[in-house]
């Protein structure tokens, strides 16, 4: 008889990742790729999802064939859009099932190891979920041009908006400036502009890293930055708080340098997540 598997799928913005897991219940395999925001790019989005399990099947020493033995639940950036739901439902892929949801289920579900529960992800975008008595909150999610702030792509547009508006003697400037025209390889304003007009958010996203080591040494336009960043999770987690939660985990990439500049009402009712979001895809990829 041909053994079944599971496969849980954490696809952002920046990076996807496949956790495999045998029927026994044990974690045999993982994968990472690229980018799997089918709302951004649909046809990378498959393709990294695609490398990320044959990566996983390849890490626990199967056959490529495996994956038509592998029942796959995937939480994606970008699905919670119907149409982008709806498009990816039509793939045909080479896996024996699949279930689609947002990546904000799978990271409830893996903080919690439960059904209810609440997060906050602060990783290239920002957003807020929650199951409470079966019912379903989401907040945030935007994109970076229209929200998304505390997320590395949003902190890196907003600094760079401050050191250009630094450079051309419109506010006080810092550090950080010189940093990120190192950064980008440029001297002028203009240059600045060149580099990053039209970029992605994984472009930005790429300058969150800047901005937190500036952070580290006080520099007034990182402060700044990080505040304005810390006042909207913070008006997320009241949000959350009053629509019934209990606790909420932060997650993500820039969760540890977000909290610090959290209200002190907000970190009191935060907790640590159990498991990763790919775990809690692999709890969603096991339910009948």
């Amino acid at each position: 008889m041909q053994p079944h598997y599971f496969i849980g799928i954490d696809g952002g913005g920046t990076k996807c990742k496949a956790l495999l897991q045998n029927s026994s219940g044990d974690i045999i395999g993982q994968g990472l790729a690229g980018s799997a925001n089918p709302a951004t790019h649909y046809g990378l989005a498959i393709e990294s999802i695609t490398q990320a399990c044959e990566r996983a099947v390849l890490d626990a020493q199967l056959s490529a064939s495996a994956l038509r033995y592998c029942h796959v639940a995937m939480g994606l950036a970008g699905v919670s859009l119907p149409s982008v739901k709806d498009k990816m439902l039509l793939w045909q892929h080479p896996f024996a099932t699949i279930k689609i949801t947002s990546d904000l289920h799978i990271a409830c579900l893996g903080a919690h190891n439960s059904e209810e529960g609440a997060v906050i992800i602060c990783g290239t975008g920002s957003s807020a979920f929650m199951v409470h008595q079966g019912k379903h909150v989401q907040l945030g999610g935007h994109g970076f041009t229209t929200g998304d702030k505390g997320g590395g792509a949003w902190i890196g547009v907003s600094a760079t908006r401050l050191c250009l508006e630094a450079m051309d003697g419109l506010s006080e400037s810092s550090p950080l400036v010189d940093d990120l025209k190192q950064q980008l390889g440029c001297q002028t304003s203009s240059a600045v502009v060149e580099q990053v007009n039209g970029a992605p958010a994984v472009f930005f996203a790429g300058l969150a890293p800047l901005v937190i080591a500036a952070l580290e040494q006080h520099d007034a336009i990182a402060v700044r930055v990080i505040q304005e960043g810390a006042d909207y999770v913070s008006r997320l987690a009241r949000r959350l708080l009053s629509e019934g939660a209990k606790k909420v985990a932060l997650i993500g990439g820039l969760a540890p340098h977000i909290s610090p500049w959290l209200a002190n009402d907000v970190q009191r009712c935060l907790v640590q997540p159990l498991y990763e979001p790919a775990f809690g895809a692999l709890i969603l990829a096991k339910k009948r």
